[in-house]
């Protein structure tokens, strides 16, 4: 009930008054049955964007920091994604990928909308990141198509470390669903599933015209947060006279 309270009275008409998504190829997604929602993620906004603009329910994997963080705005954040039916998913340790996988298939089983980010987190830079393989293992065992999408804009309008978003331009950009049934029976061979993690993220590349960077997105940042901080040690800020 709180999601479509959300969706199309609190939140939803909102961010269209603000953004003004322009929106392409949303005849690609199905009216009903089970699909996956495979995007690029760039931004927080994304969360709220694609909903907004989507005319069925669509369930989320979020990663269990936004239903644990402290303070006034952890709670608030807790809140919107509990009562917006989104899925909690521990990205810590060895079994966290199983688990995931677990909850995607159960919302698949429903006959609903599952998104997905495969980059795994937010990219940090605006490029599209090499995809994990969980999408790949849901489609083939839930038999489903693949819907990619592409959010464009919203890195502009909500980089990281920003939090509240500036008016931006935003494109909202589904494709031709990816059908994947020739590798029925096949969601345990390694290379079928990079195989099809790599058309879904060819596909979401063509969508955003983003550049590619063949890397996990995880392993980019933890470089980069590594650069800076050799980067302090080497440069120290020299107290002012």
């Amino acid at each position: 009930m709180f999601y479509y309270l959300l969706k199309y009275v609190l939140l939803g008409p909102l961010l269209r008054l603000v953004f003004r998504p322009r929106i392409e190829g949303l005849e690609h997604v199905p009216p009903s049955g089970a699909a996956i929602v495979a995007g690029n993620h760039l931004s927080f906004s994304d969360h709220f964007l694609m909903p907004a603009v989507l005319k069925r329910r669509i369930t989320f994997l979020a990663k269990a920091e936004y239903f644990t963080g402290p303070g006034l705005k952890g709670r608030l954040t807790a809140f919107f994604f509990h009562s917006a039916g989104q899925i909690p998913v521990d990205r810590s340790g060895k079994d966290a990928g199983q688990a995931a996988i677990r909850e995607g298939l159960g919302v698949l089983s429903t006959g609903e909308l599952l998104g997905i980010y495969p980059e795994g987190t937010r990219s940090h830079d605006g490029r599209l990141y090499k995809g994990k393989v969980g999408v790949a293992v849901m489609a083939l065992k839930a038999g489903v198509p693949v819907i990619p999408c592409a959010m464009i804009g919203t890195f502009e309008a909500q980089p990281p470390g920003k939090v509240i978003p500036r008016i931006h331009p935003v494109v909202i950009r589904f494709g031709t669903p990816l059908d994947f049934s020739r590798y029925a029976g096949m969601e345990n061979e390694k290379a079928i599933l990079r195989a099809v993690t790599d058309e879904i993220m060819y596909s979401i590349l063509s969508l955003s015209e983003q550049e590619y960077v063949d890397q996990y997105a995880a392993v980019a940042k933890a470089e980069e947060a590594d650069r800076r901080a050799q980067d302090k040690r080497r440069f120290p800020k020299m107290p002012l006279s």
